[in-house]
């Protein structure tokens, strides 16, 4: 038996909220403004943590990194050859589902344990154990600012074509080779650290987690978030796509992008199921301009912080010890967004692991025939975790945003002055992420 499709991000029957829409909103925001009150008189270690943004790769067990290139290689060989229903073969599930949202959840929890494993950092130090040239300095980090960009337009943007098996394993070979290169030109060190996306990406993921795994930083949750990021444009960017790749993919979900969408010309619409080159490039138009939205407002609530503080750190240093509060609200509304979609969509590989070529011959662990079940997870409860986790990491927010400002201003009167106008922006943004969450789920109105 074959395997039903599952869509990605597909909802069930839209819930029915017990009360109006902006009641859990302000509701929502409420809480958030209240642990602001509750943090502000609350002292801070004048201190100021140390430590290097994107630490130097470190050296992991050869045969775990070994071990993990070949599975790698054996996925994009069942991409290759393999069954191309992105259902039932084994490598889309693999790489846009487990690596690209489950690892980084996984890292954001636990900490930053992909240098041990990491089959690219063994390529990396294979091709260019020393460098050949010098990395140009204003490059900064936008190699693996712009890496992300476009892995994140080939899940949300050009998904049809870059998420079939063929096209996603030729994506892994092809980012291999490119690793390669440009390690052995520039050198294994500095490229893991300013150029490889998944180095970074993970890197600033595990800020967040339990274990620091030799990086800077307090062991706990949160503790890596105490310091700073890298002060520079390109670094910051790369972050605030963190935040910017999910809101976009919650932006296309609700209903209003839809109806919107069906209303295009028939030039620019997209058929379900095909590619349009103009419904393309309106959602690509559309992502660069939610990255300098975000940039402008996030920008200017941080000159306004600069400002109430009367800090004498410059603009985008401010920007660059506040964005490490927007860290955990990037992971929340991750884990809030994606939450359905890897519980259905995850039970795939319960069909793919028996079978992961998707040819209907194997049937190795005797699961070939299961079918996800796509009500596993009721929208009741998916929509009330969320309302909890948001609350959750924007109180987070609030805390390392005290810290940072405390340690930063002069005296603490200016620390507080300087809090207020980021609250603003935490308890807008609380609402907002909830109100685009809440879309694609839940209906307003009351039940009688």
């Amino acid at each position: 038996m074959k395997i039903s499709a599952v869509l990605l991000h597909a909802f069930g029957a839209r819930y029915d909220l017990p009360a109006p829409l902006w009641l859990f909103l302000l509701g929502a925001g409420a809480v958030v403004f209240i642990s602001f009150l509750l943090v502000l008189q609350r002292p801070v270690a004048r201190q100021l943590p140390s430590g290097i943004d994107v630490p130097k790769p470190r050296l992991g067990p050869a045969w775990l990194q070994a071990t993990a290139l070949v599975l790698g290689l054996l996925l994009a060989a069942a991409g290759l050859f393999g069954s191309q229903s992105i259902p039932d073969n084994i490598l889309p599930t693999a790489f846009w589902l487990v690596f690209w949202i489950a690892v980084p959840i996984s890292i954001a929890i636990a900490g930053n344990y992909w240098p041990y494993i990491s089959p690219l950092n063994l390529i990396a130090r294979l091709a260019g154990p020393r460098a050949r040239r010098s990395y140009p300095e204003r490059w900064g980090f936008w190699p693996a600012a712009v890496l992300f960009f476009l892995f994140a337009c080939g899940e949300l943007i050009f998904n049809v074509v870059a998420t079939t098996p063929m096209n996603t394993a030729l994506i892994m070979l092809g980012y291999a080779l490119l690793t390669a290169i440009m390690a052995a030109i520039f050198g294994a060190e500095t490229w893991l650290v300013r150029g490889e996306v998944f180095s970074v990406l993970f890197a600033t993921w595990g800020r967040l987690g339990w274990f620091r795994f030799g990086a800077p930083g307090r062991r706990g949750f949160f503790g890596g978030l105490e310091r700073p990021f890298t002060g520079s444009v390109s670094r910051l960017t790369f972050v605030l796509l963190l935040l910017v790749s999910v809101s976009f993919d919650g932006l296309l979900a609700t209903p209003a992008w839809k109806s919107f969408a069906g209303a295009l010309p028939v030039g620019l619409r997209q058929v379900r199921g095909e590619f349009a080159w103009g419904y393309a490039l309106l959602e690509l138009a559309v992502f660069i301009g939610l990255v300098g939205l975000i940039w402008a407002v996030f920008g200017a609530f941080a000159a306004a912080v600069r400002g109430a503080g009367r800090l004498d750190a410059r603009l985008i240093d401010v920007v660059a010890g506040l964005v490490p509060s927007l860290v955990p609200i990037a992971f929340g509304y991750l884990v809030a967004h994606n939450f359905d979609y890897l519980a259905i969509n995850g039970q795939l590989l319960i069909h793919q692991i028996s079978d992961p070529l998707g040819t209907g011959q194997l049937n190795l662990f005797g699961t070939a025939d299961y079918e996800p079940n796509i009500n596993l997870i009721p929208n009741s409860f998916v929509w009330y975790f969320q309302i909890l986790l948001i609350i959750a990491v924007h109180v987070v927010a609030v805390v390392l945003a005290h810290g940072y400002l405390g340690r930063t201003a002069r005296t603490q009167q200016q620390g507080q002055r300087a809090e207020w106008p980021w609250i603003a922006a935490m308890v807008g943004y609380t609402m907002s992420s909830l109100w685009l969450l809440a879309q694609p789920i839940v209906q307003e109105g009351t039940k009688g």
